[in-house]
């Protein structure tokens, strides 16, 4: 069997592909067993620095295996107790905490479908690049559940503001990549064979940060989003340029601008 989840790593940076093409890389237990692991492994992780996030084949990600998860089920006499149903859905959900958790910015290359948990895993990306085919949506209210589901409630209007979010959730429709781009939702949109190459010059300005100041500001950014105050976001700030300007790759990036050339960080 092929894995569930490929990895290749280069020189800071992991390339993480959803790995079922011909189930349109659709989550099932394998898959959400493999990016739970891999995202957890992230939290303490000095080597990968920058993360990309792709599906195999035609699609990003189909959201849940429906067919696996109702096989699953055939064979059981009673549907599942309470607790067993929220040990699973809450396996889901902590693959959006643990991305928002990790210190590396996720870079998402959205083409195809991007449904329900797949649309999630989006969302929960700090940067969205969208191939002109990508369609993504809120499935699961026509699957008979809430519209709100794996932390989309969440990440909907901080992106795309209240009213969009409200239309997207409690209808379920489709928001193609023009209409995305027009709200915000992703950064560009770009052929289906031009995404891995759209996706270098973020990758290449994140790797040209300094290490520690790139994992700071995506830190101080998840706690901006929440914050209650502005003084309260400054502090944040205040705190992470003072650690900042301490580091020796503070040192650096300064001579480095001095003598226009690129930094030069030592790994840690």
């Amino acid at each position: 069997m092929s894995q569930p989840l490929l990895i290749e790593h280069d020189d800071g940076v992991d390339r993480v592909t959803l790995n079922r093409p011909d189930s349109l890389n659709a989550l099932d237990p394998a898959l959400i067993d493999a990016l739970n692991a891999y995202f957890q492994g992230l939290q303490r992780n000095r080597d990968t620095r920058v993360v990309v996030l792709k599906g195999a084949g035609k699609n990003f990600c189909a959201g849940l295996d429906l067919k696996a998860a109702m096989a699953r089920r055939a064979g059981q006499l009673e549907p599942p107790g309470v607790t067993e149903s929220l040990d699973s859905q809450r396996r889901i959900a902590d693959i959006v905490m643990l991305m928002r958790r990790c210190p590396q910015p996720i870079l998402a290359l959205v083409q195809g479908a991007a449904a329900g948990g797949g649309f999630a895993l989006a969302l929960a990306s700090d940067i969205r690049i969208a191939a002109k085919s990508a369609r993504m949506n809120c499935a699961f209210i026509k699957l008979g559940l809430g519209g709100c589901d794996i932390g989309t409630s969440y990440f909907l209007p901080r992106l795309v503001g209240v009213s969009v979010a409200s239309e997207l959730i409690l209808t379920g429709r489709f928001i193609g990549a023009e209409r995305a781009l027009a709200v915000g939702l992703v950064s560009e949109i770009v052929d289906e064979d031009q995404l891995d190459a759209a996706a270098e010059p973020y990758v290449e300005a994140m790797v040209s940060a300094s290490p520690v100041g790139l994992r700071l500001s995506k830190e101080c950014l998840n706690m901006s989003v929440d914050s209650g105050s502005l003084e309260a976001a400054i502090a944040m700030e205040d705190r992470n340029q003072v650690l900042c300007s301490r580091s020796e790759e503070f040192s650096e990036g300064i001579r480095a601008f001095l003598e226009k050339r690129k930094p030069v960080y030592i790994k840690r």
